[in-house]
């Protein structure tokens, strides 16, 4: 399969490229499946992959972006968001809001508009790494063009 024909690879390169016309997408001859996966096919630190997890809240959902070496919170989130039920969201549920699977949970081009959540921890790093769309697709993005690409609030939100 071309990857570079895969409708939700081109979706996020459409959104990527209009943020920032020099940017472009990574392609995997290994999975990027996990944030481990991802690190080492791309020789990188753990902590430079973006987790994007989806939350759930009653009938409402959440994209949490944490470093690949964190894990959030849901105690942290609860309070952000100020609600007094959180979990994580099933892979169905992910796949229905973001139209992505897991795995390739990209954090722009979804589906549905979420409110995002950046853990602060990703700040520490010049260089980061997101799903694209695909398992076997990634672009690299600094935390500043993150916050905006996203409109994502940074927070403490890992453990």
């Amino acid at each position: 399969m071309d990857l570079k024909k895969n409708e939700l690879v081109q979706r996020v390169f459409s959104i990527l490229s209009k943020f920032d016309e020099n940017q472009s997408l990574i392609f995997l001859d290994t999975s990027a499946g996990t944030a481990l996966e991802a690190a080492t096919s791309l020789g990188c630190k753990v902590g430079t992959i973006i987790k994007s997890l989806i939350f759930k809240s009653s009938d409402k959902y959440y994209l949490c972006l944490i470093s690949g070496d964190k894990r959030a919170s849901a105690s942290k989130i609860k309070i952000i968001l100020d609600v007094d039920e959180l979990s994580m969201a099933s892979a169905n549920d992910v796949k229905r809001v973001t139209g992505f699977s897991i795995g390739g949970v990209s954090p722009i081009g979804l589906k549905n508009k979420l409110n995002v959540l950046i853990d602060l921890s990703l700040e520490r790093f010049d260089e980061l790494f997101a799903a694209a769309g695909n398992p076997y697709c990634v672009f690299k993005i600094n935390y500043k063009d993150l916050i905006k690409i996203t409109n994502g609030l940074p927070n403490n939100i890992t453990e």
